[in-house]
């Protein structure tokens, strides 16, 4: 019999994964664009908490109010889609 432990060697046409499949090649462009999502998703909940409170004062009808947050708001989104598009051109 043969050792079970001993690798084969690949074959030129086979399909599946060859070695080294799973392990990521560049840790790096994982961490950017985890840090890209973790960035992007604290602005959405900075939206989020603007939105109800532009909602809020919209309802007490203090405007002023509201259209301060809404330059926030709008303020927000061009911030997440800076920071989402600021990575190179192959990682969106």
């Amino acid at each position: 019999m043969s050792d079970p432990t001993r690798m084969r060697p690949r074959r030129p046409g086979a399909s599946g994964p060859g070695p080294g499949a799973g392990a990521d090649a560049r840790p790096e462009r994982s961490a950017i664009l985890n840090a890209r999502i973790a960035i992007v998703a604290t602005i959405v909940v900075g939206q989020l908490w603007g939105l109800t409170v532009a909602l809020d004062a919209w309802f007490e009808g203090e405007m002023a109010q509201v259209w301060w947050l809404l330059g926030f708001q709008a303020l927000s989104f061009v911030v997440a889609g800076a920071v989402w598009l600021s990575g190179p051109r192959g990682e969106r």
